[in-house]
């Protein structure tokens, strides 16, 4: 990947800005590329801290672990605002450079300002930005990685976009953990007559064109193992009640809207359903799980390695 750019100071810690080159599914606004609301992005971070699967950190540790001697740099893919280096990197020992990728020019900017400069025994945490595509993105630009991590991302790829990102993880000898990917199941509780029709059209609108969705999970567990990892899988669901009603309320607009897009007969019931569930959230009475997964993919030792 060629870069250029400049660097600049940002707290404590060191931040550096470039611009990639290249083209694919998550570019720019002129690519047609979806854009992420900062907005969105910060009412959702709570929810996906809880849901984090922080039984893949263990796993994880020990492989850096071994690999001490130098700083852990971490790619984080399709960062939004920097939610995941928020999350892990006061939960990983030893010093941290994050290099954070993103399409969006104003994400980037606030994830980079938000990046925590500590890690978890006081090591420094310095930061990095990329702007540019996400698909031409391969083992050579990955050179030095530690780890590869990425929020809510598979479930946006096409398998040949999973397959490039596994042989470039693969190439660079790096793990990857990929959390937050959906997993096509929703409870609500109590349940309404629509549940399933609006989820079946979710998840069909997930799956539009080439790309995974609720697949994602399977496809990319089964290309990293093809590439040479070890796969570990957990369960990492929101758990939404009461005290997370805006969240509820605007995930719920989100839910239905995609599905009506997928399947617009089904909007004449499908405006009176989001009318009785966002009263419902309103009240207080809603419970929703929404299902995802997170993938640890780490590397096997080479033939012969102790």
């Amino acid at each position: 990947m060629s870069t250029t750019g400049t660097g600049t100071g940002e707290d404590t810690g060191t931040v550096t800005t470039s611009t990639s080159t290249g083209t694919g599914t998550t570019g720019t606004e002129t690519t047609g590329a979806p854009q992420y609301a900062p907005e969105w992005l910060e009412l959702r971070e709570g929810a996906d801290a809880a849901a984090r699967a922080t039984e893949l950190l263990g796993p994880l540790s020990e492989f850096l672990g071994r690999h001490a001697d130098r700083p852990h740099v971490v790619h984080d893919l399709g960062c939004g605002t920097g939610s995941m280096g928020r999350w892990l990197a006061p939960r990983l020992d030893g010093p941290q450079h994050w290099v954070l990728h993103d399409h969006d020019p104003r994400l980037l900017g606030l994830a980079a300002a938000q990046t925590p400069r500590t890690a978890a025994d006081g090591s420094a945490v310095t930061v990095a930005v990329e702007h540019g595509e996400l698909s031409a993105l391969g083992a050579a630009d990955l050179a030095g990685a530690s780890l590869v991590t990425a929020s809510a991302l598979l479930d946006v790829l096409t398998a040949e976009e999973v397959e490039g990102l596994a042989a470039a993880c693969a190439g660079a000898g790096c793990p990857a953990l990929l959390a937050l990917s959906v997993a096509g199941r929703v409870d609500l509780m109590p349940g309404d007559p629509m549940d399933a029709a609006i989820a079946d059209a979710f998840n069909a609108h997930q799956r539009r064109g080439a790309l995974l969705g609720p697949d994602a999970v399977t496809v990319a567990a089964e290309v990293f193992a093809r590439h040479g990892a070890t796969v570990r899988l957990h369960a990492s669901p929101w758990r939404l009640g009461a005290e997370a009603s805006a969240l509820t309320a605007q995930w719920l607009r989100g839910w239905v809207g995609a599905a009506v897009e997928q399947c617009p007969e089904l909007a004449p019931d499908a405006g009176e359903y989001l009318d009785r569930r966002l009263a419902q959230c309103a009240a207080g009475g809603l419970r929703v799980v929404v299902h995802h997964s997170d993938l640890l993919a780490l590397p096997r030792p080479a033939e012969g390695a102790a």
